[in-house]
C-alpha cells in the first residue's frame, strides 16, 4: 500500500514538472521573439513599450481627460467631448432602472399630501456582463405502442431527432471549442492561463483536455472545409499569394 502511494506521488511529480517545463519553453520562446523584434534587424522597430502585455493600460490611460457623456441625437449617439474613438452601437440593449421613493416615504413635508413625480434625472452606464457556463442536457424521447405492447409480439420504437456531438464522446459544444480557439489564437490566451481561468469559476477543465479538442475539431470539421477551399482556389488558372516564410517551433530538421 506505502509502495503505491510513492508512486502515485511521484507520478504526480513527474506530471507537474512535465506541466512546468512546457511553462518555461513557451515562457522562453515569448522571451526570444520579444527579444528579436526589439534588437533585430527590420525595417520598423517595435517601441519597447509595446513589447510588455502589463502596462497596456498604463499606456493608453489618460487620467485628466474627461469621461465621454453620450447624448442621443435623432437615431444616434454623439459625445460631448473631443474624443472620438469610445463609440457604443446603437442596437445595444437597455437595461431600465427606475430608483423611486417608498410609497409611504413619499410626503410632503409641508402639509402631509402625496408627492408626484415632477421629471426625471436620468445616467447611463456600460455593464459589461461576463461570459457564463451552463449545462446544455439533452433529453430524447423514445417512442412505443401501447397496443402492440399489450396485443402484438413485435412494438414500434421511434427516436426523436438529437444533433450528434461536435466531438463523439466528448462534453465538449462548439460553443465551447469557439471560445477556446479565439481565446488562444485571435487573443493569445495560452490554455494554461485559460486553465486558471475556467478553475476561478469553479470548472475544472484541464489543458490537455482543451488541447484534445482543438486538435479534434480542427481534424473533424476544420480539415474538410479547408480542402474544398484548396479544391476551389486550385482550379483557377491563376493564383496570388503571400510567400512570406515563417519559422516554427519544432519543425522537423531545424532549430527553433
Amino acid at each position: 500500500m506505502q509502495a503505491e502511494k510513492l508512486l502515485e506521488l511521484i507520478e504526480e511529480k513527474d506530471h507537474k514538472i512535465a506541466e512546468l517545463e512546457q511553462q518555461v519553453q513557451w515562457l522562453m520562446s515569448q522571451f526570444r521573439l520579444a527579444k528579436h523584434k526589439q534588437f533585430g534587424t527590420s525595417s520598423e522597430q517595435t517601441d519597447s513599450s509595446q513589447m510588455s502585455i502589463f502596462n497596456e493600460a498604463e499606456s493608453n490611460a489618460n487620467l485628466i481627460a474627461p469621461e465621454p457623456e453620450l447624448t442621443e441625437v435623432k437615431t444616434h449617439y454623439r459625445k460631448k467631448t473631443r474624443l472620438t474613438t469610445d463609440k457604443l452601437p446603437k442596437d445595444l440593449p437597455v437595461e431600465i432602472i427606475e430608483h423611486e421613493i417608498p410609497a409611504e416615504d413619499c410626503i410632503c413635508s409641508e402639509c402631509g399630501n402625496k408627492l408626484h413625480t415632477m421629471g426625471r434625472e436620468t445616467r447611463e452606464e456600460l455593464k459589461i456582463i461576463p461570459a457564463k457556463a451552463v449545462i446544455v442536457r439533452h433529453v430524447r424521447h423514445v417512442y412505443t405502442c401501447r397496443n402492440c405492447e399489450v396485443n402484438s409480439d413485435h412494438a414500434v420504437i421511434l427516436k426523436a431527432d438529437m444533433p450528434e456531438p461536435v466531438i463523439k464522446g466528448g462534453f465538449a459544444s462548439p460553443e465551447t471549442i469557439a471560445h477556446i480557439a479565439v481565446q488562444k489564437f485571435m487573443m493569445a490566451s495560452p490554455l494554461y492561463r485559460q486553465e486558471q481561468e475556467w478553475k476561478q469559476n469553479g470548472i475544472l477543465l484541464s489543458r490537455q483536455t482543451m488541447s484534445n479538442w482543438l486538435i479534434k475539431a480542427s481534424d473533424e470539421w476544420l480539415e474538410p472545409i479547408y480542402e474544398e477551399m484548396k479544391r476551389r482556389l486550385c482550379s483557377h488558372e491563376v493564383l496570388h499569394a503571400d510567400e512570406t516564410t515563417l519559422q516554427v517551433l519544432k519543425e522537423p530538421g531545424k532549430s527553433a
